[in-house]
Formats: structure tokens, C-alpha cells, sequence
């Protein structure tokens, strides 16, 4: 199994960075970052440094990467958060030196696009969390999730095995940036379908996976890919971002997976729960099921095409939707089919 480092937590009162590697949306929507950054201190006691391309949009590969390695060479940091995803972040890892990273690891903390990054880091041994963003989680209309809240405090102060909940309510329906009063509204809540759990085993293992969506483009340049070795005895997380994708998208990412040999390596598959909601898909509660449904099917039968007895459990609460979870990319993850449990290392 691929070893990891072992990452220092930051304290109450310390400075945590905050930056932009794929988008620069803060700069569209400062208010929207404001009220995360306020958060950040108000909720989790934390400082904060921001660095000079976080509220530029369309800043340059070369000082995006520049800000990301100097936020984590500086000793003042104790940990790094992304603003938000976005997209082509990948081409952002040429301009990254290993160096400053292996020197300097801390707790990194971003999902979706920001896929890319924790699986630069992965591939250099150093652990990072999926999920929480300034602009999405921390800022959320009205008021932080609390179920949310639960699992960042755990990440960012706390080590050791912790056991994944099933959130009762969920939301996948956003509201618009662009209209400042939005803050003061709340989202709207649905009930959540249990998770739905396929396999008998029990399996455990480091944690890798992420963007459905920046798989297919890790996947397209290869080069960033980890080792087949590494990945021996791994557990896979997965899940899909705003652009709501057909079911083949993900088929198609999971069969070369299946043809790489991969889906026998791995000991366990962990599926997000989908978002099936976006202002240009405003689709029925119906047609949101339906959407579900299809992806969750059409995961089923890809992977049990080339492996019939692995652990698969979707409908889980990290991703796209909210509240969430964060998952320890790089660190261990058990799954306990008898009784239907997730454990993860913090």
C-alpha cells in the first residue's frame, strides 16, 4: 500500500491560505467570498491570508501555480483552501515543483475541478481532503449546514477514524450569485434517499478518486495518472459535477477503468450523491430521480461487468450537493458491509 505523510492540523488562531487554482470567481462574486471568509473566522476561529490571484479571473496557469506553491511554503499557513473549482486546472501541474509540496505538506482542502491538485498530491504521498470550498460550503446562503460544519471541524483540528453519517436532508438546487439578497435566503431542502449499498465484503484502503468530470481529462493525458501498483488494495471515491453528464460519460470512465485492470485492484467503490439540478437543467423532482437512478444503474452494471463482488455504495453525502462529508484523499477508509458503516481516517 502506498505510504503517506502525516500532516499536521491547524489550531484555533492560526492562518489558513485561501486560493484560486482553477477559478478566479471570487472576483465576480466578492461578496460571495466575504461572507465564506467571515465564516472561516466567526465559525472555525481561523486567520486568513488570501493570495494575489484568488479575485482574478483569468489570471495566468504560471501565477496560479505560483500563489499555490507560495501558500504552502509559507511555515505561517497550517493549511490551504480552494475558493472554488472550475475547470483546466490540469494544465496548472507543469508549472508545479514537487519540491515545495513534499517540504511543505499541509492539510489541502478543495473538490471538483481542485481534483487535479489533490491527485498531483496523492502522487507525491500527501494526504488531502475532498471537499469544502469558501464560495460554496463555507459561504452557503443563510447558514453553514451543520452537518457540514460537524465534518470540517473534524478535518481541520482532528485526527483519527471517524465514522461517515447519512445526511436526512439534502439540497442540489442553487441560487444566483448575481442577486446579493440571495445570502439571506435559504436553499431548498428535500429528503434524502438512503444510501444504496450493493456487495457483502467488508474491504479497506487509501482513498483515491474524485471529479467524474476531471477523470475523463486525467484519464486523456495519462501522465498524472498513479501507478497500477499504487492502486493495489485502494478504495475508489467518485462523483459528478454541475454539468449533470449522461450515465454513458460515467460508463465510459468506469470501463477503462474496468480495462486497465483497475476495478480488480480495488477493494471498495464510494459514488457521491448526484447533483441533478442546474439553472440550465431545472429539472422536476421526478426528473431528478430519474436522473439518479439511471446513474446509479448504469455504475452497477459497468462494475459488476468486470468485478461481481466488490463493495459499491452510492448516494453518499460529498460532492455537488449539500450538506457534505469530506473524504481523506490518501488515507485509510473501511467499509463495514455487515452492518452498513463507513469509517475514515482524519
Amino acid at each position: 500500500m502506498k505510504e503517506f505523510v502525516q500532516l499536521q492540523r491547524p489550531s484555533v488562531g492560526d492562518q489558513v491560505a485561501v486560493v484560486s487554482p482553477s477559478a478566479g470567481l471570487p472576483g465576480l462574486f466578492p461578496w460571495v467570498q466575504d461572507v465564506g471568509l467571515e465564516r472561516l473566522e466567526a465559525v472555525f476561529g481561523l486567520k486568513w491570508k488570501e493570495y494575489p490571484t484568488t479575485r482574478q479571473m483569468d489570471s495566468s496557469l504560471e501565477d496560479r501555480a505560483r500563489d499555490l506553491m507560495d501558500a504552502f511554503a509559507d511555515p505561517i499557513n497550517k493549511a490551504i483552501i480552494s475558493s472554488i473549482g472550475g475547470e483546466g486546472s490540469i494544465k496548472l501541474l507543469k508549472y508545479l515543483d514537487p519540491k515545495v509540496f513534499i517540504d511543505n505538506p499541509k492539510p489541502f482542502f478543495g473538490y471538483s475541478d481542485i481534483t487535479h491538485i489533490i491527485n498531483y498530491l496523492w502522487n507525491l504521498g500527501i494526504p488531502a481532503f475532498y471537499g469544502g470550498a469558501i464560495m460554496t460550503q463555507f459561504a452557503m446562503q443563510s447558514t453553514m449546514d451543520d452537518f457540514t460544519v460537524e465534518y470540517l471541524k473534524k478535518a481541520l483540528f482532528e485526527k483519527g477514524e471517524i465514522e461517515l453519517r447519512h445526511s436526512e436532508m439534502y439540497n442540489d438546487e442553487g441560487l444566483d450569485w448575481s442577486d446579493k439578497t440571495n445570502l439571506e435566503r435559504q436553499r431548498k431542502q428535500e429528503p434524502n434517499q438512503p444510501w444504496f449499498w450493493d456487495g457483502t465484503s467488508d474491504a479497506e484502503g487509501i482513498l483515491w478518486g474524485g471529479c467524474v468530470e476531471s477523470l475523463v481529462a486525467q484519464f486523456a493525458v495519462g501522465k498524472y495518472l498513479p501507478k497500477d501498483a499504487d492502486l493495489s488494495g485502494a478504495i475508489l471515491y467518485l462523483e459528478t459535477a454541475e454539468d449533470l453528464p449522461e450515465p454513458w460519460l460515467v460508463q465510459y470512465v468506469l470501463t477503462g477503468m474496468g480495462e486497465r485492470g483497475w476495478l480488480d485492484k480495488f477493494k471498495a467503490i464510494l459514488v457521491g450523491r448526484a447533483k441533478a439540478w442546474e439553472f440550465d437543467k431545472r429539472n422536476t423532482a421526478e426528473e431528478k430521480a430519474e436522473y439518479r437512478k439511471e446513474q446509479q444503474e448504469v455504475i452497477l452494471s459497468t462494475v459488476r461487468e468486470y468485478n461481481s463482488t466488490i463493495p459499491i455504495i452510492q448516494n453518499l453525502d460529498f460532492g455537488h450537493t449539500d450538506p457534505q462529508f469530506l473524504l481523506p484523499s490518501g488515507q485509510l477508509a473501511k467499509v463495514d458491509s455487515s452492518n452498513h458503516r463507513i469509517f475514515v481516517t482524519y
